[in-house]
């Protein structure tokens, strides 16, 4: 099948249509890997074919698409537009064929999946798994976002996000749950501090917060009568991530707010407790959506995805976490 080709406007023309897809695949590979090493890794090829594949698009097209240096690879700005029209090629094509086989069998082809860092953490993984065991021919190809990114550009096939995470007026998004702050410490901060008994008492304690950039100093209290109280709490320590936050929680440092999602199975295993359990934190709500590119044609892969997304927060994590809350699809 890969045989050297003398004549590269001929590579393309009538029955090789099929070459030309080939290479526009191998294309996009090295793209979304920076890499002809790594693409040819990725699709059991050898540097030799991937490169000649790239070299005769180049040809065909009469434009560089690929900056080469002995260190890096990037797109030249030809090669950016190039490989967003193939994207949308090929997720035509992946469409078209998923229409005529959805019949035959089981969802297939690798997904690329974004996800929201701090989401996925503590909850990702388990549907990722019985997704697997579902749709055992569909591979994953999982990237975490701590920041905004353009969903169609990046060739994303489906997305656990918050909103503002993605750009793009053409990606379809539904709201998928809400997830609420909860107050916590351990139980080795608690047998040294006590237990703060009213929001008054919390801000006499040692609090850990997100940084400023992630949430300011403000926090807003509901209480069980729908009455509302806004505390000022300084922090004894701050830090940019969530994951380090919890663990300065589990090492007794202090009294913390987090999503319940992050900690939910500390909480049954007793390694942190619930302060405060008669409010409920207001401020700090993840509003998460599982978003798409908007097509006509969304492929089998995609649309397995979403659909046991969907039945999978409504029935199963759901129903395991009290203050996260399915949203209306």
């Amino acid at each position: 099948m890969f045989h050297e080709i003398r004549h590269p406007k001929l590579f393309f023309i009538g029955v090789n249509m099929l070459n030309q897809l080939q290479a526009i695949r191998i294309f996009l590979r090295v793209a979304e890997n920076n890499s002809f090493s790594r693409a040819a890794t990725s699709l059991n090829l050898s540097n030799a074919v991937v490169t000649r594949y790239v070299a005769l698009l180049e040809a065909h097209l009469n434009a560089r698409l690929v900056n080469r240096t002995t260190r890096s690879v990037s797109l030249t700005e030809a090669g950016r537009v190039y490989a967003r029209g193939c994207r949308q090629l090929l997720d035509l094509v992946d469409s078209m064929e998923s229409a005529v086989t959805d019949g035959e069998g089981e969802p297939t082809g690798t997904l690329k999946l974004a996800a929201t860092a701090s989401f996925s953490v503590a909850a990702l993984a388990p549907l990722l798994h019985r997704y697997r065991l579902r749709h055992p021919k569909v591979k994953l190809d999982l990237t975490l976002l701590h920041q905004t990114v353009d969903f169609v550009e990046e060739g994303f096939d489906v997305g656990i996000v918050a909103s503002w995470q993605v750009n793009g007026s053409t990606v379809v998004k539904r709201p998928l749950l809400s997830v609420g702050p909860v107050v916590v410490a351990s139980p080795g901060y608690v047998e040294r501090y006590g237990v703060p008994a009213s929001l008054d008492q919390l801000a006499s304690h040692s609090f850990l917060g997100p940084s400023r950039e992630m949430h300011g100093t403000d926090w807003t209290f509901a209480a069980t009568d729908g009455s509302e109280e806004t505390l000022n709490l300084d922090a004894v320590c701050t830090v940019n991530s969530m994951i380090m936050l919890r663990q300065l929680a589990l090492a007794d440092m202090g009294i913390a707010i987090l999503p319940e999602d992050y900690v939910v199975g500390d909480i049954a295993h007793g390694t942190l407790l619930r302060m405060l359990s008669q409010y409920r934190v207001t401020t700090g709500t993840k509003e998460l959506s599982l978003v798409y590119p908007g097509r006509r044609h969304v492929s089998a892969k995609v649309r397995s995805f979403v659909d046991f997304t969907v039945e999978y927060f409504r029935r199963g994590f759901v129903t395991r976490t009290p203050h996260v809350v399915a949203l209306p699809n």
